[in-house]
């Protein structure tokens, strides 16, 4: 292929990719793609469906026909597209497919079973599993680690308190901790029960044999946690409830709080579930407006495809809106066409107008900020308030609008600022989250205890201020890009927090860092180039797995994927490599692989939601990485040539 072809060819890939992005967008002016992870939010819906009573039997049919889709030739269920079998995993879909009234008799059932025996039996599990199990008297509460509420609520001079966790975990573990305390539970009918996966009748392992020990201060650690919860368990329920209920009472009031202007606590799947467990455990009745909203959001996120429903674990507007908006920019689309005005309008009423939990660590907190889903005014989000702000930096609007875009921006920019942490980087939510003794707690297996700064996200923020007229010069700068350095990998990558994995980080990296001005003839910058450049695939592309994340001597190895490739291909641009063989060979690769209706398929999941244990499915991020690439390939290209003739969408 020519030049001159492969210049024409990815004309016509961005036009037709443009043209699937507008028709992809809503009446409103934004965006949203189906987000999907695993089966085990399938799993979790049916429990909880089945724990109130009286399930649709037609939704449970379809949410298990979705579990058994899922199933692997070796009998175990993964937790990510093409991945091996995982315990957890497992054992959720076995008793979900039990509770849809599959009998332990059957092939399925039984391949589950051995391989649950082979990935070590049931109590080998994670420790949110355990808690669903005991609701059900499937587990004894004696090995399930408790979540004193007084812990979550000691005064700001103690070692920790609820702001110290991530949000996410705050939304998981508070509700968790009334149920823990109150150890409620629910008797699941005769056909739901695991008898089978308990060969030796042993309802739960003590703690000390399903929790290791890294070093000497971990086990003292730990030690100290599990004298409290052994003197929790000795002393009794009824003796413990009587000097613990002003502290549910305060558990039970966050969650009401944080229930308020927002879709459900939270606004993703485990805390609302976890929510409507503990309202349960303190008796609040099936029709109580507490339970009913969280019933009604969790509904919004079912797919239903004719013969099985697929749970989303949260929905993603801001981001995909966001992202679509550069994407179409990036291509070539006017910053005053109908389908960019509308998208920004939209997004400038999603702003967030009150001081959520982030407040706690920020002197004299001023509202603003965007969340990641329709409404979670609790949790603006740094990530998608970053995208929102290089999104509607630009846009063409006139009078007043304009003045509402400007104020906008600016409110969410000084929201920004006000969250960098004292080493220099953000996180996602919080400022300064980094108390890691707390990722030592036994009840930590999600592993994404806390919310420390990450270089993905340090480094699109630099992207972001130089969009804003910052520069080196500016000490938040400088701040950020030693805290870069300080992550950086002795190859030279990245690790990437939120995408999958060292493509995404290093990506970033370099973005972040071209944009704000570094030399990208640094030696450190170099050496990153250098490893995208030794991890490209032979048919041109880029690709990486989510096992990178338990193995990082496999990063960078994978099959090529359209928004890996891409990710890789605008790292080298932004190094100054638009006329390397391994830029335009991803970019061949790009254009080859793009279907007829402007889309590009993508099966391996490319999202991180918590390393090792929790992964996502973007839809959309198979559309807009790739119109984005190649738009930044284009306009490299035009600079020299003639300008960009990408066929803006058709607004929507």
């Amino acid at each position: 292929m020519t030049e001159e072809d492969i210049q024409q060819r990815t004309i016509e890939a961005i036009q037709e990719g443009c043209r699937a992005l507008g028709r992809r967008q809503h009446a409103d002016g934004h965006w949203r793609g189906d987000l999907f992870c695993d089966s085990t939010v399938n799993a979790d819906y049916v429990f909880l469906l089945s724990f109130l009573g009286n399930p649709d039997p037609e939704k449970i049919q379809k949410l298990a026909a979705f579990i058994l889709s899922e199933q692997l030739d070796d009998g175990g269920w993964p937790i990510y597209a093409h991945g091996p079998s995982e315990i957890s995993a497992t054992v959720k879909a076995y008793w979900a497919l039990k509770f849809a009234g599959h009998r332990p008799d059957e092939p399925v059932m039984e391949r589950a079973r051995t391989r649950i025996q082979q990935l070590g039996g049931i109590h080998r599990i994670n420790t949110f599993a355990k808690f669903y199990l005991a609701l059900f008297g499937q587990y004894d509460w004696r090995g399930v680690p408790s979540i004193p509420p007084e812990l979550l609520f000691l005064p700001p001079w103690s070692p920790f308190g609820p702001m110290d966790l991530s949000s996410w975990t705050r939304g998981i573990v508070i509700p968790l901790s009334i149920v823990s305390a109150l150890k409620f539970q629910r008797t699941p009918p005769p056909h739901a029960t695991l008898d089978e996966l308990f060969p030796d009748e042993r309802r739960f392992l003590p703690l000390r044999h399903t929790v290791s020990y890294d070093d000497i201060l971990d086990r003292l650690w730990k030690a100290s946690f599990f004298t409290l919860d052994t003197l929790q368990k000795v002393a009794g329920r009824d003796t413990l409830l009587a000097l613990r209920r002003p502290a549910l009472r305060r558990a039970e009031r966050w969650i009401l709080d944080h229930q308020k202007d927002t879709d459900g606590l939270g606004a993703i799947f485990p805390p609302m579930v976890n929510a409507i467990l503990a309202f349960k455990a303190m008796d609040y009745p099936d029709d109580h407006e507490a339970i009913q909203q969280e019933l009604r959001e969790l509904a919004r996120y079912e797919v239903d495809r004719g013969d099985n429903i697929r749970m989303q674990p949260c929905l993603s507007p801001v981001w995909d809106t966001a992202l679509s908006m550069i994407a179409l920019r990036q291509a070539g689309t006017e910053p005053d066409h109908d389908s960019l005005l509308s998208a920004g309008r939209w997004l400038i009423e999603q702003e967030i107008s009150v001081v959520g939990d982030w407040g706690a660590k920020v002197e004299n907190p001023q509202p603003s900020g965007w969340c990641f889903e329709y409404n979670n005014s609790f949790y603006p989000d740094i990530d998608d308030t970053i995208m929102v702000l290089m999104a509607l930096q630009g846009l063409k609007f006139e009078g007043a609008e304009g003045q509402a875009h400007e104020d906008a921006r600016m409110r969410g920019l000084g929201w920004v600022l006000s969250l960098q942490s004292r080493n220099g980087g953000w996180g996602s939510f919080d400022k300064d989250n980094t108390k890691s003794f707390l990722t030592k707690l036994p009840f930590a297996d999600h592993n994404a205890m806390i919310d420390p700064p990450t270089a993905d996200i340090t480094a699109r923020t630099l992207e972001c201020l130089a969009q804003y007229g910052f520069t080196k010069s500016d000490e938040c700068v400088r701040d950020a890009i030693s805290f870069l350095r300080q992550e950086q990998e002795p190859d030279g990558s990245w690790f990437g927090r939120w995408g999958v994995n060292y493509i995404y980080g290093t990506w970033q990296a370099i973005k972040g860092l071209a944009d704000i001005g570094e030399d990208m003839n640094a030696p450190y910058v170099r050496r990153a180039v250098d490893w995208l450049l030794s991890v490209q695939n032979e048919d041109g592309g880029w690709g990486e797995t989510c096992e990178t994340y338990q193995r990082p001597h496999q990063k960078g190895k994978g099959p090529s994927t359209p928004s890996q490739t891409s990710w890789a291909v605008m790292g080298l641009i932004s190094a100054g490599l638009s006329d390397d063989p391994g830029v335009k060979r991803g970019i061949r690769h790009l254009v080859d692989v793009q279907r007829a209706d402007g889309n590009w398929d993508e099966s391996e999941f490319t999202g991180t939601g918590f390393p090792k244990v929790f992964y996502l499915e973007y839809t959309m991020y198979r559309l807009y990485f790739p119109v984005m690439a190649l738009g930044m390939y284009r306009n490299v290209s035009a600079e020299r040539e003639q300008p960009v003739t990408a066929e803006p969408p058709a607004s929507t």
